[in-house]
């Protein structure tokens, strides 16, 4: 006759049993009972948004996706450098000022900057270059119709089709009329397409926040995202410096006061 104390060891025993047998057959497929595997959809935590994009200290020629926020003080501190080095004059006016002054939209002909004569217009480039979950158009490796883009200026993800167009537009970082008023008038043709379609200058991000800005310098407008406006002043030095184009003394104060100065 078993004893219930018998009975309860005997039932414990198999309860046991049975939790290792599981976990061992669970093991062969290297994990543990609710651990999620690597294929599994959202396996791993997803990048945040503040790790999106490239340092613009790492991205002197604009060939690399995004913008990433610059955090770490010696970055800042060699970001401060960057931006001293830029000119600063009065904005001149914006007399004779047409968009094709500096090319038609988007030309893939324009000569001394990367990605020019490919076969694929700046714009669709661009897309390539910071989309995820590129769909093309039928037949071509070129004509992006949807992406996801995170938005370096608002920190949105956006789910873009070519439907809505202007949901994403290719920011000029410093404006063609802006570099209009401060030298570019003067510049031959061959300079200002190449200023248009340089990727260095060139950033997609959301639609809206970039109409907001328009043809403004720092001093007028900065992303609305704060962490990323250190980065943000360093591209547009990037851009002053490579093409020898001051900025305005408010403005350059402005990307100082973004990095810490």
């Amino acid at each position: 006759m078993n004893r219930p104390g018998e009975r309860i060891s005997r039932a414990l025993a198999a309860v046991l049993t049975s939790a290792l047998t599981a976990a061992l057959l669970t093991g062969c497929d290297g994990g543990l009972p609710g651990d999620a595997k690597p294929s599994d959809p959202g396996a791993g935590s997803a990048p945040s948004a503040a790790g999106s994009g490239t340092s613009p200290l790492a991205n002197p020629e604009g060939t690399k996706p995004g913008l990433a926020p610059l955090t770490s003080e010696p970055d800042r501190a060699a970001a401060r450098r960057l931006i001293e080095k830029v000119p600063t004059k009065g904005r001149g006016p914006k007399t004779g000022y047409d968009r094709d002054r500096f090319g038609y939209a988007w030309m893939d002909t324009a000569d001394g900057v990367p990605l020019a004569r490919n076969g694929c217009d700046t714009r669709n480039d661009l897309l390539k270059r910071d989309g995820q979950s590129i769909q093309f158009r039928t037949g071509s490796d070129c004509v992006v119709v949807s992406m996801n883009l995170h938005d370096p200026y608002t920190g949105k993800e956006i789910a873009w089709k070519k439907a809505k167009a202007t949901e994403v537009q290719v920011d000029h970082m410093v404006p063609l009329s802006y570099a209009w008023q401060m030298g570019a008038a003067r510049w031959d043709k061959a300079k200002r397409q190449q200023f248009a379609n340089d990727p260095l200058n060139l950033l997609p991000v959301d639609g809206p926040a970039n109409s907001s800005k328009s043809d403004s310098g720092p001093a007028s407008w900065l992303p609305p995202i704060k962490r990323i406006r250190c980065s943000y002043a360093v591209r547009i030095s990037q851009v002053a410096v490579k093409y020898d184009l001051p900025v305005t003394a408010a403005d350059k104060k402005s990307m100082l006061t973004q990095c810490g100065g």
